[in-house]
């Protein structure tokens, strides 16, 4: 029988990492064990991972251990007592049939799960590409709103990921929309899709520094200084995107996207919902003109714009909530490419940030 180990960690800390692992491992799973998360004790700190079968999740939190030891305890009911701890530090002794947590006066034992049983968990230590961690999770970031929630097809669930020598771009679209951003160049090229709720926790846990991505089959592991995450890509092929980005424009404006967020949220108060949210665009002599009607009235907005191309008027109707979702990324200036009153249309940041959002207009 191995020897009890002590353990001390700041609750700020592990509290981090068992919210991220919270997340992942379900509460009731249908396989009880499922529904826990293995400690690894070792002389530089404590080892937490979990697994839903989609997703594996290990982080790193750095402590002081008195030696070496493994158990696995309930995700939720640990995170549940660690929040509720008010003291800074936190002491845990752990033991292959118990965990004994303390934090200032308060004190309670933990049964621990049968170790046994719990799946082996592996993740590679090899980088088949390294990109900038919080680079890559702000590009995630602003394209997620364009993942399909519920789609015949199961790639307009995820987030497609494109690694190339010349550029990196993850890529979104529900059919109806499409979203896109640039990053650097890839040393290596891959291209791959990602679930949609597996990219919401990499958003959460990409911060600063690298992260290192490593390709297996059916299987994408990404791995940071505190964090590992094995996930399991969608199969099937992810439609061809640049089709739907015009190629002829004929109208272009450019105006601050917070104003025309603003404009179009003002409007779409009264726009029928059972319509598809329609607001109506009208481009004429510098004026983007906006209306929206429903059941119970109408409302109509204006916004001064920059105007150039070779059509002096256009009119279109858009989803008001597609239009402000295309603009959340953009700070500052919108130029909004317009190719025809039925055709796509195209929202870019003047900045040139590599960010692209394509909407595509109601029919009349």
């Amino acid at each position: 029988m191995s020897k009890p180990v002590q353990i001390q960690i700041t609750r700020k800390a592990l509290s981090e990492s068992l919210g991220a692992l919270e997340r992942i491992v379900q509460a009731r799973a249908s396989n009880p064990i499922l529904s826990m998360i293995k400690l690894e004790t070792s002389t530089e700190g404590l080892l937490l991972s979990g697994t839903n079968t989609e997703i594996d999740l290990q982080s790193f939190v750095s402590a002081q251990s008195s030696g070496v030891i493994s158990a696995v305890v309930p995700a939720h009911l640990l995170n549940q007592i660690v929040k509720s701890i008010s003291s800074e530090l936190v002491e845990i002794e752990i033991s292959e049939h118990e965990l004994e947590i303390q934090g200032g006066k308060f004190k309670t034992k933990l049964q621990a799960g049968d170790l046994e049983s719990y799946p082996v968990l592996s993740f590679p230590s090899n980088a088949d590409a390294v990109l900038d961690a919080r680079e890559l999770s702000r590009a995630f970031s602003s394209v997620r709103y364009a993942a399909a929630v519920e789609a015949f097809q199961a790639v307009f669930r995820g987030i497609k990921l494109e690694l190339d020598s010349k550029r990196t771009r993850v890529v979104a679209s529900d059919g109806f929309r499409l979203a896109l951003k640039e990053l650097l160049p890839s040393s290596v090229e891959k291209s791959l899709i990602l679930p949609a709720k597996a990219v919401d926790e990499l958003i959460r846990l990409l911060r600063d520094g690298e992260v290192k991505l490593s390709f297996g089959g059916s299987q994408l592991s990404v791995s940071t200084d505190r964090y590992k995450v094995n996930l399991k890509l969608l199969e099937g092929d992810f439609p061809d995107y640049e089709r739907v980005i015009p190629k002829e424009i004929k109208l272009i404006i450019q105006l601050s996207a917070h104003d025309l967020k603003e404009a179009v949220n003002r409007v779409a108060v009264m726009a029928d919902k059972s319509a598809n949210n329609r607001v109506e665009f009208q481009v004429s002599q510098s004026i983007l003109s906006l209306a929206a009607e429903g059941d119970y009235g109408r409302a109509q907005d204006s916004v001064e714009v920059s105007q150039s191309g070779s059509e002096q008027a256009m009119t279109l109707g858009f989803n008001a909530k597609y239009v402000t979702d295309a603009l959340g990324p953009i700070e500052g200036d919108v130029i909004i490419e317009l190719s025809g009153s039925n055709t796509p249309a195209m929202f870019k940041s003047a900045d040139d940030t590599g960010y692209l959002a394509v909407v595509v207009p109601l029919r009349v």
